[in-house]
């Protein structure tokens, strides 16, 4: 073991965008875009319409921390980045001086800094800050040491992760592909109403009938009519989990708030009492819609349990299948959202009147919806078990990393 100041192996902030660049057009990425190493989002710029901050580069292998609300943990390790990729100035850019890169693995490097001791400790000098937003300086990290075994093993160390990594990011990406493919065809069914007629055939583009329908300003299939949202789902609220607390005794449950919505359970997930009703109860493959400020749908997909007030869970009205009642109403929160922007407002929360008031177009037989399902059913099965492995996989590599870190067990 060797010991290390960050700011002796490593150069901070190495390089920024400069006039002899030459760039014309930036993929850029802000701070809110990666969280724990996943990019959920950049953005092709032409480098004159870019904001101020997008200047720093990057390159192979670079390390980015974002400087703002660090406990939001968005961090990462850039794997051979394109030449106009540019990040934010909220991150600091982290890259191995060029002597070093035989005695330490980056990747290894990033598994340090973003171990729970590192990201709580950089978040308490953070919360200390006299700015607007907790914050930490570049110095905050460069003044860290840390000690690192052999390469060899920091290398083994780091293939266990990247190994992880891929096999996490791949099946993200299924779910993702398989969410896509499921959503084209119910778009080709149900939006462009080409769904399949009694010979087998698409019904609008085989010339099936059509009639105007004054409430959805369209023309709708013959046998069709405007209903709403609670004509197909019934949306049932969460509780105050607060006041259901575990007794000492009990198995408690995790609380799904709008939080575990988006990262699942942690282990700062609030508890509940297993003695609450079947109807809060949330199990895998149930859909969720959270009313309140973040109008969101999902595929839970997280394991058992209660469900915190500002989530609805939805189920079935009038037995109409899961499918068709989830991408309804994944349509028309896109509807919501659109009102909201156009009214240059934020839509604040989603009541039982608003669901009343939709307007969606369901056909009077629902045997097309239930041939729809047979379709559907089985992506969702593939979706919900992919992120159960995804889950497995992220328990497993977080409680094994520290372990290999410490010395508690060796790769053999």
């Amino acid at each position: 073991m060797k010991k290390y100041k960050l700011g002796e192996i490593a150069d901070f902030n190495v390089k920024a965008i400069s006039k002899s660049d030459s760039l014309q057009e930036i993929i850029y990425l802000d701070t809110s875009s990666i969280t724990e190493n996943v990019i959920s989002d950049t953005i092709i710029i032409n480098i004159e319409d870019a904001p101020s901050r997008a200047q720093r580069r990057v390159k192979n292998n670079t390390i980015i921390y974002s400087t703002v609300r660090p406990r939001l943990k968005h961090y990462g390790i850039l794997n051979n980045p394109q030449t106009n990729f540019i990040v934010s100035t909220g991150f600091v850019t982290i890259d191995l001086k060029e002597q070093y890169k035989q005695i330490i693995d980056p990747r290894y490097l990033y598994l340090l800094l973003t171990q729970s001791t590192i990201t709580e400790y950089i978040g308490n000098i953070a919360d200390t800050a006299v700015s607007a937003y907790p914050s930490i300086n570049p110095a905050d990290i460069s003044s860290l040491s840390f000690n690192f075994p052999s390469f060899d093993l920091q290398k083994s160390v780091a293939d266990i992760w990247e190994n992880y990594d891929k096999k996490i990011v791949l099946n993200r990406q299924i779910n993702q592909n398989l969410e896509a493919m499921a959503k084209q065809l119910y778009d080709y069914w149900f939006v462009q109403f080409d769904f399949p007629n009694e010979e087998g055939k698409p019904y609008k583009s085989s010339g099936g009938e059509m009639v105007w329908n004054d409430k959805l300003k369209r023309n709708i299939p013959v046998g069709w009519h405007c209903g709403n949202l609670s004509e197909i789902a019934v949306f049932t609220n969460g509780l105050a989990c607060q006041k259901f607390r575990p007794k000492a005794d009990e198995v408690p449950l995790p609380v799904i708030k709008i939080r575990e919505m988006h990262d699942g359970i942690s282990i700062d997930t609030e508890e509940v009492t297993s003695n609450i009703p079947e109807s809060v109860k949330v199990y895998n493959g149930d859909v969720l819609f959270s009313w309140s400020a973040s109008l969101e749908v999902m595929l839970w997909a997280y394991g058992l349990g209660g469900l915190n007030q500002h989530i609805f869970k939805v189920t079935s009205a009038n037995d109409f299948p899961k499918s068709f009642y989830y991408f309804q109403l994944l349509d028309y929160v896109d509807v919501f959202k659109k009102m909201a922007e156009a009214r240059k407002t934020t839509m604040g929360h989603i009541t039982q009147d608003h669901l009343q008031q939709s307007t969606i177009a369901i056909p009077d037989n629902k045997d097309i919806a239930d041939k729809f399902e047979k379709l559907i059913s089985p992506i969702f099965k593939q979706v919900v078990k992919l992120q159960e492995e995804i889950s497995n996989l992220i328990k497993q590599r977080d409680e094994l990393l520290p372990l290999l870190m410490n010395g508690q067990i060796t790769i053999e």
